[in-house]
């Protein structure tokens, strides 16, 4: 348990599964239509904003409080959701690539444990 109270969540076997299926569609896509660089930048892009939550004087676990809007607004599936709804009507097909990527960041995220954060920066226990 960090100062804070908080704790990082344990291991999630449905969010394992459901990352099992995404690295499987996502090969799939490579596969079917490249997208080398989509898979890199989506894969690692979601965390861009722990670099913004980099701060002296921060406790052990916590994101400085500017950067908990952008990560929680790139941790969360809607996101990837919506640009793979794009990919299939109206993007070439190859950005569906940087939306299975996308999602598969965010699901192993949540089966190890790291979720959405608090006002604060740590993070959220729900």
């Amino acid at each position: 348990m960090d100062v804070a109270g908080t704790q990082k969540r344990p291991f999630n076997p449905l969010y394992g599964l459901l990352a099992l299926a995404l690295l499987g569609a996502l090969a799939a896509a490579v596969a079917a239509y490249g997208g080398w660089w989509q898979l890199a930048a989506f894969a690692i892009g979601p965390d861009v904003a722990l670099l913004a939550g980099i701060a002296p004087g921060l406790d052990k676990g916590q994101l400085h409080p500017r950067a908990v809007p952008l990560y929680n607004l790139l941790h969360r599936f809607w996101g990837p959701a919506a640009l793979a709804a794009l990919a299939v009507t109206v993007l070439p097909e190859i950005w569906l690539v940087g939306a299975l990527a996308w999602a598969l960041h965010v699901a192993v995220d949540r089966t190890v444990g790291y979720g959405l954060r608090t006002p604060a920066g740590f993070q959220r226990q729900s």
